[in-house]
């Protein structure tokens, strides 16, 4: 197994996250990442960008981190007590985009890299991410496009690996507590380093490559879109969802808050507005219904003719 290489997999994530804010300010037209350095008492710091009222983007967060540490937090040693006493370090890509038209979804994108050393041991190290859309009103043309390019990132690498990695999506992506999926899912990949280094880590940089083309046209055709009252109040009760998965289920959100992160920056994540409200459903035949019935389901939408 090939010996991993941290500073590389720094410049990446460095660069994507130039790219990937650069091209978002594009489509937006009107407002600006705004940069916040920030440093980690126990080692390490980031890089913070968020946009906020744009024209496109109500708002967005594109976060690069690289923290170290000498002791794992509980959400890193639950299911690897094996790394119990190792100095470690962490870093990764997160980003979260909240569109302003409801019928523009809210897109999620990770990619991380994990080591973990002890002294006279090999190192232990992992790669991980992915990325997922959550729709507000769905259409079939978009979530086929999303998932082509999901496809696109994984075919180098084996015709296995995409209905792998989708199928671990759609499970981690689900909220046990109201019995939903967040979205249309995508791709989730974790503890990958059965590959070796070189190959794993090109594997991570296909799914970073991929986010931009995967989004940008379905964000480009459908910001435009008009909305009213109804659109806008339907939305805000979806992102509901979103903060309750964030905060329930994410184990990324767990391992930053465990591992003394910035919490502004872990928190960057949550729409700048949402709703709940007690007991609602949908009305029969609506878009929001079709929302649940067609598109908050597991589905091969490579396989599925559109209806």
């Amino acid at each position: 197994m090939s010996h991993p290489d941290p500073s590389a997999v720094r410049q990446y994530l460095l660069e994507l996250q130039d790219r990937i804010s650069g091209e978002l300010e594009e489509d937006d037209g009107q407002a600006r990442f705004q940069e916040e350095l920030w440093d980690r008492s126990e080692g390490g710091g980031g890089r913070s960008r968020i946009l906020r009222d744009g024209a496109v983007l109500e708002q967005g967060g594109v976060g690069f981190s690289h923290v170290f540490g000498e002791t794992l937090p509980p959400a890193a040693t639950a299911q690897r007590p094996e790394l119990a006493g190792r100095a470690w370090q962490a870093m990764g890509v997160s980003l979260v985009i909240h569109p302003r038209n409801p019928y523009a979804p809210t897109s999620h994108a990770n990619i991380r890299f994990f080591l973990a050393e002890k002294h006279g041991e090999p190192p232990v190290w992992w790669f991980g991410g992915g990325f997922d859309l959550t729709p507000y009103y769905g259409f079939d043309e978009d979530a086929v496009h999303w998932h082509r390019e999901a496809k696109a990132a994984c075919e180098p690498f084996g015709e296995d690996v995409y209905p792998r990695y989708k199928a671990w999506c759609d499970e981690y992506f689900h909220m046990p507590h109201r019995g939903e999926q967040r979205g249309i899912g995508g791709l989730f990949f974790d503890d990958l380093n059965d590959w070796g280094f070189e190959r794993s880590f090109a594997f991570m940089r296909s799914v970073g490559d991929h986010y931009l083309p995967a989004y940008r046209p379905i964000l480009q055709r459908r910001h435009t879109m008009a909305y009213g009252e109804r659109e806008r109040d339907f939305q805000l009760y979806r992102r509901g969802r979103y903060v309750e998965f964030n905060l329930l289920w994410d184990r990324g959100t767990k391992f930053g808050i465990q591992s003394g992160g910035r919490t502004e920056s872990i928190l960057m994540s949550l729409p700048p507005l949402a709703r709940w409200e007690y007991g609602w459903t949908p009305e029969p035949g609506s878009d929001e219904e079709r929302l649940y019935t067609r598109f908050l389901q597991p589905r091969d939408w490579l396989a599925a003719e559109p209806d």
